[in-house]
Protein backbone atom coordinates (compact mmCIF):
# COMPACT_ATOMS: atom_id res chain seq x y z
CA UNK A 1 0.00 0.00 0.00
CA UNK A 2 0.82 3.50 -0.66
CA UNK A 3 1.92 4.85 2.64
CA UNK A 4 0.62 8.55 0.45
CA UNK A 5 -2.37 7.10 -0.48
CA UNK A 6 -5.35 8.70 1.30
CA UNK A 7 -7.10 5.45 2.55
CA UNK A 8 -10.53 5.38 3.72
CA UNK A 9 -12.26 2.82 5.66
CA UNK A 10 -16.29 3.24 6.39
CA UNK A 11 -17.58 0.63 9.56
CA UNK A 12 -20.97 0.32 9.22
CA UNK A 13 -21.46 -1.21 13.03
CA UNK A 14 -24.16 -0.73 15.63
CA UNK A 15 -21.92 -1.80 18.64
CA UNK A 16 -20.23 0.64 20.18
CA UNK A 17 -17.60 -1.76 21.87
CA UNK A 18 -16.95 -3.79 18.78
CA UNK A 19 -16.81 -0.67 16.41
CA UNK A 20 -14.02 0.56 19.65
CA UNK A 21 -11.99 -2.10 19.09
CA UNK A 22 -12.27 -1.99 15.19
CA UNK A 23 -11.41 1.42 15.14
CA UNK A 24 -8.23 1.04 17.51
CA UNK A 25 -7.14 -2.22 15.54
CA UNK A 26 -7.08 -0.43 12.24
CA UNK A 27 -5.61 2.69 13.48
CA UNK A 28 -3.31 0.80 15.48
CA UNK A 29 -1.90 -1.15 12.42
CA UNK A 30 -1.53 2.17 10.51
CA UNK A 31 -4.34 0.43 7.96
CA UNK A 32 -6.05 3.54 7.73
CA UNK A 33 -6.11 7.39 7.35
CA UNK A 34 -9.84 7.80 8.55
CA UNK A 35 -12.21 5.05 9.92
CA UNK A 36 -15.71 6.81 9.61
CA UNK A 37 -17.86 5.06 11.74
CA UNK A 38 -22.01 4.91 10.85
CA UNK A 39 -24.26 3.13 14.03
CA UNK A 40 -26.79 1.96 11.50
CA UNK A 41 -27.83 1.02 7.81
CA UNK A 42 -29.60 4.08 6.87
CA UNK A 43 -26.79 6.46 7.85
CA UNK A 44 -24.44 3.87 5.78
CA UNK A 45 -26.64 4.55 2.97
CA UNK A 46 -26.54 8.38 3.47
CA UNK A 47 -23.02 8.56 3.43
CA UNK A 48 -21.93 6.74 0.62
CA UNK A 49 -24.73 8.12 -1.44
CA UNK A 50 -24.18 11.59 0.07
CA UNK A 51 -27.52 12.03 1.25
CA UNK A 52 -29.28 12.90 4.53
CA UNK A 53 -27.27 14.48 7.37
CA UNK A 54 -24.12 13.33 4.58
CA UNK A 55 -25.42 15.57 1.76
CA UNK A 56 -22.60 17.81 2.13
CA UNK A 57 -19.75 15.29 2.63
CA UNK A 58 -16.34 15.91 1.55
CA UNK A 59 -14.42 12.48 0.11
CA UNK A 60 -14.47 9.87 -1.88
CA UNK A 61 -15.81 6.57 -1.57
CA UNK A 62 -14.04 4.31 1.06
CA UNK A 63 -11.97 1.80 -0.07
CA UNK A 64 -13.33 -1.12 2.11
CA UNK A 65 -16.28 -1.02 3.86
CA UNK A 66 -16.80 -3.25 7.08
CA UNK A 67 -20.36 -4.69 7.56
CA UNK A 68 -22.45 -5.75 10.46
CA UNK A 69 -25.43 -7.49 9.35
CA UNK A 70 -28.04 -7.61 12.20
CA UNK A 71 -28.28 -3.25 11.83
CA UNK A 72 -31.39 -1.04 12.74
CA UNK A 73 -33.53 0.54 10.42
CA UNK A 74 -31.75 -0.90 7.57
CA UNK A 75 -30.34 -4.29 7.80
CA UNK A 76 -26.91 -4.97 6.65
CA UNK A 77 -28.16 -7.83 3.81
CA UNK A 78 -29.89 -4.50 2.38
CA UNK A 79 -26.86 -2.15 2.57
CA UNK A 80 -25.37 -4.80 0.57
CA UNK A 81 -27.61 -5.22 -1.77
CA UNK A 82 -27.66 -1.22 -2.44
CA UNK A 83 -24.45 -0.79 -2.46
CA UNK A 84 -23.88 -3.87 -5.05
CA UNK A 85 -26.42 -2.94 -7.43
CA UNK A 86 -25.77 0.29 -7.64
CA UNK A 87 -22.41 1.14 -10.07
CA UNK A 88 -21.30 4.00 -8.14
CA UNK A 89 -20.15 1.29 -5.25
CA UNK A 90 -20.37 -2.23 -6.53
CA UNK A 91 -16.66 -2.09 -6.93
CA UNK A 92 -16.12 -1.28 -3.15
CA UNK A 93 -14.96 -4.23 -1.36
CA UNK A 94 -17.08 -5.15 1.19
CA UNK A 95 -16.29 -7.49 4.46
CA UNK A 96 -19.16 -8.76 6.45
CA UNK A 97 -18.49 -9.01 10.24
CA UNK A 98 -21.14 -10.10 11.95
CA UNK A 99 -21.85 -12.40 15.28
CA UNK A 100 -24.22 -14.08 12.52
CA UNK A 101 -23.15 -18.40 11.83
CA UNK A 102 -26.67 -18.62 10.14
CA UNK A 103 -25.94 -20.65 6.49
CA UNK A 104 -29.15 -18.34 4.62
CA UNK A 105 -26.90 -14.99 6.09
CA UNK A 106 -23.89 -16.43 4.47
CA UNK A 107 -25.29 -17.75 1.26
CA UNK A 108 -27.43 -14.78 0.79
CA UNK A 109 -24.25 -11.98 1.29
CA UNK A 110 -22.34 -14.19 -1.19
CA UNK A 111 -25.11 -14.24 -3.40
CA UNK A 112 -25.33 -10.18 -3.62
CA UNK A 113 -21.91 -10.05 -4.11
CA UNK A 114 -19.90 -9.48 -0.79
CA UNK A 115 -16.44 -9.67 -0.89
CA UNK A 116 -15.78 -11.65 2.93
CA UNK A 117 -17.72 -13.45 4.87
CA UNK A 118 -16.51 -13.28 8.69
CA UNK A 119 -17.75 -13.71 12.21
CA UNK A 120 -16.86 -11.59 14.98
CA UNK A 121 -15.39 -13.55 17.82
CA UNK A 122 -16.55 -13.09 21.38
CA UNK A 123 -12.79 -12.46 22.56
CA UNK A 124 -11.35 -9.13 22.96
CA UNK A 125 -8.13 -9.79 21.86
CA UNK A 126 -9.55 -12.10 18.87
CA UNK A 127 -11.71 -9.46 17.66
CA UNK A 128 -8.58 -7.11 17.26
CA UNK A 129 -6.80 -9.32 15.35
CA UNK A 130 -9.58 -10.11 12.91
CA UNK A 131 -10.62 -6.27 12.57
CA UNK A 132 -6.12 -5.65 11.79
CA UNK A 133 -6.48 -8.89 9.44
CA UNK A 134 -9.44 -8.01 7.42
CA UNK A 135 -8.14 -4.93 6.77
CA UNK A 136 -4.40 -5.75 5.98
CA UNK A 137 -5.57 -8.05 3.50
CA UNK A 138 -8.53 -5.60 2.23
CA UNK A 139 -5.44 -2.67 1.96
CA UNK A 140 -2.37 -3.80 1.64
CA UNK A 141 -2.60 -7.66 0.03
CA UNK A 142 -5.73 -7.48 -2.49
CA UNK A 143 -5.66 -5.72 -5.95
CA UNK A 144 -8.77 -3.72 -6.46
CA UNK A 145 -10.28 -2.51 -9.44
CA UNK A 146 -9.79 1.41 -10.51
CA UNK A 147 -12.71 3.00 -9.29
Amino acid sequence: MDTFEQVNILLVEDSPLDAELTIRALKDGKLANTVDWVKDGQQALDYLFHEGGYTGRAGNMPQLVLLDLKMPRVSGIEVLRIIKADPRTRKIPVVVMTSSQEERDIAESYDLGVNSYVVKPVDFTAMTNLARQAGYYWLAINQPPVM
